[in-house]
């Protein structure tokens, strides 16, 4: 930002900005290696063409939000300079907890080394889960309640068989320690929610798969919230899409990303990069924020960055972000998103039934 481009007081504005100033001290990514392409389903189910997504990743037999979760916390452990005994929180963001009773949180703050005197929990609002931990740690660490908290968003996400949501519905997501922004790898300068209630996606209890509201989701559903957050971070900013490096936005698919980046003056090289949907599918909670750790994978110092997610229900979370020069020191010292992605074991049909449990011999 130049030094007409200030983010107003928090008083005057509707922008989330801490007393504290607050930035992303370490973050990680994790993609599990298993990949069910779009052609795959399309064949099972007599579908010829016009796939939402390439492939994507599928959690293992031994794979579940919370062990996700802690290899992604473990990396951003890694390219932070704290260890887990410094945390004061750690927040899991997903729609697909493996337990309905007893918190994610919890067992992930164990694994990783956390202390006993700590918040941890569970965080929901479907796809935005992960990003309304992260608000929740800018106010932590903001407020000077904590000096380092721990946000995740991670899902193992599930579509009804022959639904179009099995051709995205993926698993995988990001962990970010937010802390101080001296010292961070990347500053958080303001944030912005805006939500309402838009029924478009919901799974009542005892439910197994989503219900969705077919192209109801798209608008007054996605394009509304996205497009309300990005545009009122932008105009209360004053930033222009142009002052951007990177920008990236929930991607259930590959076109609505697209369409809002567009619609709000990015360019396809703005957003490509953090544009993994094609190859991944949806991760869901994760789908932003993951987005995030590969444009952070090759930032440089200076850069701005917009991020936006969006859940269903309905809500998006706007973020802007600026590179720092501690990310071009230690962004090396765990495996890379697209690491990730490049480690790829592909399955076939029979093969994702059994890892998702949809085979039942007992």
């Amino acid at each position: 930002m130049t030094e007409h481009q200030h983010v107003p007081k928090p008083e005057k504005s509707k922008l989330l900005v801490p007393k504290i100033k607050v930035g992303i001290q370490g973050y990680g990514a994790y993609v599990p290696r298993y990949r069910l392409p779009a052609r795959e389903i399309g064949r099972i189910w007599g579908n010829t063409g016009g796939y939402p997504v390439k492939e994507k990743s599928v959690a293992g037999l031994d794979e579940d939000v919370i062990t996700m979760s802690i290899e992604a916390a473990r990396n951003a452990l890694k390219r932070s300079e704290i260890g887990a005994e410094q945390l004061r929180a750690v927040w899991v963001g997903s729609e697909s907890h493996p337990y309905a009773v007893k918190p994610s949180g919890t067992v992930v703050a164990e694994a990783i080394g956390a202390p006993n005197d700590i918040q941890a929990g569970d965080w929901e609002f479907a796809c935005k889960a992960g990003t309304e931990a992260m608000v929740a740690a800018m106010g932590m660490v903001g407020s000077g309640m904590g000096d380092y908290a721990l946000a995740i968003g991670m899902d193992t996400a599930q579509g009804k068989p022959g639904d179009a949501l099995e051709y995205t519905a993926s698993s995988g997501g990001a962990a970010y320690i937010i802390g101080p922004q001296k010292g961070s790898l990347a500053s958080i300068e303001a944030a912005y929610s805006y939500v309402s209630d838009t029924p478009d996606f919901w799974r009542r209890e005892n439910q197994v798969y989503p219900e969705h509201g077919q192209r109801f989701t798209g608008d007054p559903a996605y394009f509304e919230h996205i497009l309300g957050s990005a545009r009122t971070m932008l105009a209360e900013t004053g930033l222009k899409a142009s002052d951007f490096a990177y920008a990236v936005f929930h991607q259930p698919n590959t076109k609505f990303p697209q369409r809002a980046a567009k619609m709000l003056g990015f360019t396809p090289e703005q957003i490509e990069p953090g544009l993994l949907a094609p190859v991944i599918g949806n991760t869901y909670s994760g789908a932003a924020i993951i987005g995030l750790t590969a444009i952070l994978d090759i930032a440089k110092t200076g850069d701005l960055i917009l991020m936006t997610s969006y859940g269903s229900g309905a809500g998006s979370d706007s973020f802007v972000i600026k590179v720092r020069r501690q990310l071009q020191q230690r962004r090396d010292r765990a495996l890379s998103t697209q690491d990730y992605i490049a480690r790829r074991t592909e399955i076939d049909y029979a093969t994702y039934l059994r890892y998702r449990g949809e085979i039942v011999t007992r």
